[in-house]
């Protein structure tokens, strides 16, 4: 078997992660395995493992590790859940929940992504992932109802059909707010209505979509359309 040569800059992410009060052993052993730096252009692969959102072409990025790790955690995870995520991008947040549930079905806006996204899937061997081409905000209501939904962009609300995908018991987690600052909710749906925890502020690119921003709106410029302290992340979808 060849040695990977970035086995030690995934050891010392885990690490940081670990020191950021990241605790579920689960989440950090995945995070430990996956190589964030094939989901990522080879020019930029160096910076990889830092914590940082990186680009990956369309104008949309890759999650920082802290932000990926903070909301997987926040799912609650046991390897039987059926989960919704909206936004593929790169397919690295889709390879973590491959390893952490037992089916994933990701929604992603931009046709270039997604193949991309299952290509790198496939060869990584992650049979229990479906990806779609679509609005992410409309969900997936032919596989509902999931146990677990994740939206890797900003909303201004949760969108309804996303709330009644979501099956009885299940969580969701996504950044609600305005277009460019949010705060990351934890919903879980007890006897139909919602019960929310707050994570903290952050920032992500908006969702675009019928139930999410539109896409006339002109972004802020910076680099990779991104602003804030450590929460900070996301991918325009």
């Amino acid at each position: 078997m060849r040695e990977d040569p970035l086995a030690d800059e995934r050891r010392r992410m885990v690490e940081e992660l670990q020191r950021f009060g990241i605790r579920d052993e689960r989440v950090l052993s995945a995070m430990g395995k996956i190589p964030r730096h094939l989901f990522v252009p080879e020019h930029i692969r160096h910076l990889a493992y830092e914590d940082t959102p990186l680009p990956i072409g369309h104008g949309q990025t890759i999650s920082q590790p802290y932000i990926v790790a903070l909301m997987t955690e926040a799912l609650g995870l046991t390897g039987q859940e059926k989960v919704l995520e909206i936004g593929t991008g790169s397919g690295y947040q889709t390879a973590i929940l491959c390893e952490l549930s037992r089916e994933v079905f990701s929604i992603e806006r931009i046709p270039e992504l997604a193949k991309g996204a299952r290509e790198r899937l496939e060869e990584l061997g992650y049979g229990n992932a479906h990806i779609r081409v679509g609005d992410g905000t409309l969900g997936w209501p032919e596989e509902a109802p999931f146990h677990r939904i994740i939206v890797t962009g900003g909303l201004p609300e949760v969108p309804k059909p996303l709330w009644e995908q979501l099956a009885e018991g299940g969580r969701l987690v996504a950044p609600i707010g305005g277009r460019y600052d949010q705060y990351l909710w934890v919903y879980t749906k007890e006897r139909g209505r919602a019960h929310k925890r707050a994570l903290c502020p952050c920032t992500f690119v908006p969702i675009l979509g019928e139930h999410g921003f539109p896409p006339d709106e002109p972004k802020k410029k910076g680099p990779f359309g991104l602003f804030g302290p450590r929460k900070t992340s996301g991918e325009d979808v």
